[in-house]
């Protein structure tokens, strides 16, 4: 039985602790003492710690996030009601800041703030043969990245084979941008890249072919983000048929012609590029000291989308101190014509320790009181439109971001896609009162009942085809709508019959049903087939 179990609740089964391991690979002589266990939001809290208990630990230490804040306070309350002599280690970003009323914090025996690779062993070591640390607040040390036991041996073949392989090239981030807690970095620390190179080599023969990079900034220093990159197209090109799937996070406006050509190389789908915009105001970007150069983030944008395979994966944040509603639409509508293949519109939170609660009194920043944070309402966007985005957010998860409807997200846009999706979605909302409950065949009947229903011009009545001596693009006729929509439809899998599709026109074909590959998640696999 280990002394030491490291566990933690993951959003979902796909996602795979790196956190936990680095823990684990750098406990040194408690290493083999300890084990991981892992759980997905969902389970009963019961059975989480029943089979924790089983384990009979002597420590437990559990990952805290922003995501798990309330299940892990419940996990940790009835463990040390049934256990109370099983020493709980708490950690992680959610319990690194502003510990002080956390109920999280009054149950734990020990708290490390901030980094635990180097902390966490010293204080099991304490617990495990004495003498028992007076403190039960510890502030964790910053490690010396050559010197800590790299984790990735650690992921087992269930891993590679079912789920997301978590890595990074480097930790921190030199930038400001202070809704996010890497503002409070001094600067970015590199991994030695040769020892990371071939730790990915080792887990590429294992059979990993997923990997996503957790920096904030993998094209900071591009003599690194070069080599990375030419890592994996030696592997493509020496089997070209393998599934590769690999996730970086850029800087939108940093991208040199060196790392472009490199990009370029890659076979469409393979890689997917996540890149934070969060606003094209720049007063909004001055207050919350972001330094982003807006042109060239427009240049790089439409470079990828013109010249790459890369799956682009944008961010916007709604609810930015200074920021409006009409502001931040237009920005949706700017990243809408750079026609990137997803765009995250976020919503602002206030993560415990980020720099951004200094704008709350100015702004009237009024932020959920309990996880995860959101802001509710602001001086410029009430609680009532602040509630709006958020269902667009949902909303467009569903209609845009998913490549189900390429054909028909256009007419759903129109040439204002900001103010038209927002009348969408509020029309939606109204209908079904339910973001989350909306099964494929259901979107599709919506989307149909929206785009020909009695506030739209009927599909088969032409408007007036001159207009101060300019001819007028007539509208398309409700067959070319049906058309579209049973395109969408099949091309997503489609094998009912929403009643927008005629007898007889809707054939449901095998071919058009898809095979994926474990490497390429079907979303990106959806908005590649589009783009071929």
């Amino acid at each position: 039985m280990p002394d030491i179990v490291l566990t933690t609740i993951n959003a979902r089964y796909t996602h795979a602790s790196l956190g936990l391991r680095y823990l684990k690979a750098n406990l040194g002589p408690f290493e083999a003492r300890s084990q991981i266990v892992e759980f997905v939001l969902g389970l009963r809290t019961e059975d989480m710690v029943e089979r924790i208990l089983a384990l009979e630990p002597r420590i437990v230490g559990l990952g805290v996030y922003i995501w798990n804040v309330d299940e892990a306070t419940r996990l940790a309350a009835q463990l040390k009601q049934v256990a109370p002599n099983v020493r709980l280690v708490i950690g992680g970003p959610e319990v690194s800041y502003e510990l002080e009323g956390q109920r999280i914090y009054a149950l734990a025996d020990h708290v490390i703030t901030g980094p635990g690779d180097v902390s966490f062993v010293t204080l099991c070591r304490q617990l495990l043969d004495g003498p028992r640390p007076l403190n039960k607040v510890i502030a964790g040390e910053q490690p010396e990245l050559s010197e800590l036991a790299l984790p990735y041996s650690l992921y087992s073949d269930e891993d590679i084979a079912h789920r997301h392989l978590y890595v990074e090239a480097s930790r921190g981030c030199p930038f400001r941008c202070e809704f996010c807690l890497s503002a409070l970095d001094k600067t970015a620390w590199p991994f030695e890249t040769q020892a990371l190179l071939d730790e990915l080599a080792t887990m590429y023969r294992r059979g990993a072919r997923n990997f996503r990079f957790v920096d904030r900034t993998f094209n900071l220093k591009i003599a690194t983000s070069l080599k990375i990159l030419e890592f994996f197209l030696q592997r493509i090109e020496q089997a070209p048929d393998e599934p590769l799937f690999v996730h970086f996070e850029l800087v939108p406006d940093h991208l040199p012609i060196a790392l472009r050509e490199v990009i370029a190389r890659f076979p469409a789908g393979t890689l997917q590029f996540e890149i934070g915009i969060q606003t094209w105001n720049p007063q909004v970007q001055a207050l919350i000291s972001r330094k982003q150069n807006n042109q060239k983030a427009i240049e790089n944008i439409g470079w990828l989308v013109a010249h790459s395979g890369a799956h682009l994966h944008v961010d916007l944040i709604a609810g930015l101190p200074g920021e409006d509603l009409a502001s931040f639409g237009a920005g949706f509508d700017k990243l809408v014509t750079l026609k990137p293949h997803e765009i995250q519109v976020g919503i602002l939170k206030r993560l415990r320790g980020a720099p951004i609660a200094r704008h709350q009194q100015d702004y009237a920043l009024q932020f959920n009181p309990d996880a995860p944070y959101n802001v509710l309402a602001t001086d410029r966007i009430g609680f009532s439109d602040m509630q709006r985005i958020a269902r667009f957010a949902r909303y467009w998860d569903l209609f845009g971001n998913s490549g189900r409807f390429p054909r028909t997200l256009q007419r759903l846009l129109g040439d204002k896609p900001f103010e038209q999706f927002m009348a969408f979605c509020d029309w939606l909302h109204a209908k079904t009162d339910a973001t989350n409950r909306l099964s494929m065949e259901r979107q599709f009947e919506l989307a149909f009942e929206w785009l020909t229903g009695p506030t739209k011009i009927p599909e088969s009545q032409p408007q007036s085809s001159v207009e101060n001596g300019q001819p007028l693009e007539r509208r398309p006729s409700s067959t070319h709508l049906s058309a579209d929509l049973i395109a969408d439809y099949n091309d997503s899998g489609g094998r009912g019959r929403p009643r927008f599709i005629p007898q007889l026109q809707h054939r449901p074909d095998t071919e058009s049903v898809r095979t994926r590959s474990f490497a390429k998640p079907p979303r990106q696999g959806r908005h590649q087939e589009q783009g071929s």
